[in-house]
């Protein structure tokens, strides 16, 4: 019997938060459909006009603009740019015959996505964080389903049906050992390995506070530190660890870099993280099951890095320090705490594991199989 070829659409954009996860899916449902077609659609203006093309999938860009928190003329031409993406997006999926179309949010989510519904054709869509967006809030009444990473989103959204499969991971994040990240970086076998993250773009006051640390351990084998500072505050880091009396090259256990290529190994290598509450990263620390402190961006929108954070804190996962109160005092003594606590670490540990969704592509996809079989 002839199987019919498949045809899906993606579409997240913006961010990278909005961007990996749809390319996630995108590369499971060519494994899960063999000689399926994938389509990405993107904004005129994100960043999946630098990262998709290098992926290999086609990338078809329509117009979309994100409305301002404040009557302006502005949010007028947001509109008109959205209007014009919703005919594009129409006419699109029309003339592509798509099977599914499924979003990660981002602006150019939301055309895309209704475009699909008012076609007919079954949309999905996958919220990231714990306190939705606005543009999944906005499509999850007319979404066949909404897949989340974090159960509280479900509370704030007005689905047809949710389904909990987590975020989907690269899996060198999850199949990396702890001695090949120890052995890439050198650390000794037997020492307590501390992972701090910045992230891409930095965070200004959690590399200040590192410094702090990075005096109180520099020297002492017995502890080592990844600081992965993000490349926006490498230079002023290394400025300010110099200044503290700190030579990296000598003191033997403090490791800055501005971006690691390698964060498989980063995690598969430390005992305790330190860094921002983004979904992805989140969803990379519970899958391997390891302890952290978060410190949530500030202004994130919606303050969802908060809700992501507060999820893991709950079920006794990580520890929370507000940027607003973080200085290097307050990490150093949190770290010392938790370290010296093996048994704590064990438990933290545990809770991770037990949150984390090593296996969300594959629901995912089953999820999406669903909604397409269903389909008369």
């Amino acid at each position: 019997m002839h199987r019919r070829k498949r045809v899906f659409v993606v579409t997240g954009g913006g961010t990278g938060g909005h961007i990996y996860p749809a390319l996630a899916i995108a590369r499971g449902l060519q494994e899960r459909f063999p000689g399926s077609t994938i389509h990405y659609v993107g904004g005129k203006r994100g960043l999946e006009n630098t990262i998709v093309p290098r992926e290999g999938l086609p990338l078809t860009t329509v117009h979309c603009r994100g409305l301002e928190r404040s009557l302006s003329l502005s949010n007028l031409a947001a509109i008109g740019d959205t209007a014009r993406g919703l005919a594009q997006s129409y006419r699109l999926l029309r003339r592509l015959g798509a099977d599914a179309v499924i979003g990660t949010g981002g602006f150019v989510a939301f055309p895309v996505v209704m475009a699909a519904t008012l076609a007919g054709i079954p949309a999905l869509i996958h919220e990231q964080n714990a306190f939705p967006g606005v543009t999944n809030r906005l499509l999850a009444p007319r979404a066949a389903s909404v897949m989340l990473t974090f159960p509280e989103a479900e509370k704030r959204l007005k689905a047809k049906k949710t389904v909990v499969t987590g975020l989907p991971i690269r899996p060198d994040i999850l199949s990396a050992k702890r001695e090949e990240g120890r052995r890439y970086f050198g650390l000794p076998e037997r020492s307590q390995v501390l992972l701090a993250v910045g992230g891409s773009r930095g965070a200004k006051r959690l590399n200040e506070a590192m410094v702090s640390l990075a005096r109180r351990w520099a020297g002492d084998p017995r502890r080592q530190v990844i600081h992965v500072t993000g490349e926006v505050n490498y230079e002023e880091t290394v400025a300010q660890l110099k200044a503290a009396g700190i030579n990296l090259d000598k003191c033997g256990n403090i490791n800055v870099m501005p971006y690691l290529d390698r964060m498989d190994y980063g995690l598969a290598a430390c005992d305790l993280c330190v860094g921002r509450a983004g979904a992805a990263f989140i969803s990379e620390v519970t899958a391997r099951g390891l302890p952290s402190i978060l410190v949530p961006y500030p202004h994130a929108a919606e303050n969802h890095q908060e809700a992501n954070a507060r999820s893991l804190e709950a079920v006794g996962a990580a520890r929370v320090i507000m940027d607003r109160e973080l200085d290097g005092q307050r990490l150093s003594d949190t770290v010392q705490e938790l370290l010296e606590q093996p048994d704590r670490i064990a438990q933290m540990a545990k809770a991770a594991k037990g949150a984390g969704r090593p296996e969300a592509l594959t629901m995912i996809l089953d999820e999406i199989s669903r909604v397409v079989m269903s389909r008369k």
